[in-house]
């Protein structure tokens, strides 16, 4: 796969974005999270693969979650 097929790159990630970090997703109710890991993900209903893809989970534990644009978070 070449660069001009990836969606989004490490590059393009905001500099506070990273393994660790307290999160808010915005497009998923509000939701507070903490960033288990970014990496790529295919999303199962339409195939397409996401490169930056963030896997959350919540503050205190509990089901992962995954946002595939990083433009619905915002720093919690």
């Amino acid at each position: 796969m070449g660069t001009a097929h990836r969606s989004v790159s490490h590059r393009t990630l905001p500099a506070w974005l990273s393994e660790g970090a307290a999160v808010v997703d915005e497009g998923g109710h509000g939701r507070r999270g903490i960033v288990q890991f970014i990496g790529a993900w295919e999303d199962p209903a339409t195939r397409r693969v996401t490169d930056c893809a963030v896997f959350l989970r919540p503050e205190g534990g509990g089901k992962e979650w995954i946002v595939a644009d990083h433009c619905t978070l915002a720093r919690g």
